[in-house]
């Protein structure tokens, strides 16, 4: 399964689109990210402030024409200028609920991936002193530790 996420994919593929207006030419390496404040939207990309150096355009008016280029998609709800010339993305309900039947069709495979693959890890999470006592906090952090090695496990 493909460590990226699938909204994520959708809102870099409609940028790739308006960036084939905006800056054809200019090499962007895209990045949509979740904001830190979720007030922000959902996603977030900085692509107007890559291409801002390059093209000796401010950043904010290279955000505007990408949203003005940017086709309509039912994932999305509202995209908005922020800051310096970040472009966030509100996506609509039924957006988060198109990905539900994949996770049912997927079951427990869902959310596995390779980003690991090929990296050992170490994770030591229970150092309890065999000669002490033992506290609840020993077994919290042995379920928080086993969590972990799960996660890691999930992705190779």
């Amino acid at each position: 399964m493909s460590n990226t996420h699938p909204l994520k994919e959708q809102i870099a593929l409609l940028i790739g689109i308006a960036l084939e207006t905006v800056a054809p030419d200019a090499p962007v390496s895209l990045e949509i990210e979740r904001p830190k404040n979720p007030g922000h939207g959902d996603f977030s990309s900085n692509a107007a402030m890559q291409l801002a150096r390059p093209l000796k355009k401010n950043p904010r008016e290279l955000a505007q024409r990408i949203l003005t280029e940017l086709p309509q998609s039912p994932l999305i709800a509202k995209a908005e200028i922020a800051g310096a010339g970040f472009i966030n993305f509100h996506l609509t309900s039924a957006a988060w609920h198109g990905i539900v039947p994949q996770i049912r069709s997927a079951g427990a495979q869902f959310g596995q991936g390779d980003a690991g693959r090929g990296h050992k890890m170490l994770v030591e999470f229970v150092s309890a002193n065999p000669t002490g006592p033992l506290h609840v906090g020993h077994g919290r952090q042995a379920a928080l530790g086993d969590a972990i090695c799960n996660l890691y496990a999930a992705q190779g």
